[in-house]
């Protein structure tokens, strides 16, 4: 027996028509790069996130690698972040000419452990990527007050974890400098095709 990984069209059943009938407005008004539905959902997502700004990129690899660039990092500079995530999370820091410096996971949460973070940061460490992960964030007040303490960026890695709260009520993307969100068809907000969209 062969067993799908995933069945997406279960996901997309139940709202086949109305999927159908917003597409079908775009394309009636070849509105095909960004427009109206896009400034939307960035203007939307963001809110729901607690965010001011969202701001819509090709995937939620590129998410992540727009926020490093948008915090100048590279070569020379050390990025830590966790060794259990899609590989996209330290590909990026290496695609920039930066070393990603892995922390290890708690073994309950399998987020990145913060009780092991402090040891790792350098003089060359500019900022900490800590992904969210099966729905649950990692312990954000603590990576937040050892990055504050260091003054280092946070990056949050939220592609498999939109909407996820802490238990203080703030949301995914909202606690660091930026956020990053993947909207590829098996994430937790899947969309048609690859999408992604950075918070600040």
């Amino acid at each position: 027996m062969k067993v799908s990984m995933l069945d997406l069209a279960r996901t997309h059943e139940p709202i086949y028509d109305q999927v159908m009938e917003a597409v079908g407005s775009v394309v009636q008004r070849n509105a095909f790069i960004l427009g109206d539905e896009v400034s939307e959902l960035e203007q939307r997502i963001a809110t729901y996130s607690q965010c001011r700004y969202g701001i819509g990129v090709s995937s939620g690899s590129d998410a992540l690698l727009v926020a490093l660039m948008a915090l100048d990092i590279g070569p020379g500079d050390e990025v830590i972040t966790s060794p259990f995530s899609f590989f996209a999370s330290a590909g990026c820091i290496t695609r920039l000419g930066a070393t990603p410096v892995f922390v290890d996971i708690d073994p309950v949460t399998f987020n990145l452990n913060p009780a092991l973070l402090e040891a790792e940061i350098t003089p060359r460490t500019r900022a900490i990527i800590p992904a969210h992960l099966y729905g649950q964030m990692a312990d954000m007040p603590t990576i937040m007050e050892i990055a504050d303490r260091h003054g280092l960026y946070v990056i949050e890695d939220g592609a498999q974890a939109i909407g996820a709260e802490h238990g203080n009520g703030s949301r995914v993307g909202s606690m660091g400098a930026l956020g990053c969100l993947s909207f590829h068809p098996t994430k937790n907000l899947g969309g048609f095709g690859d999408g992604g969209m950075v918070l600040t």
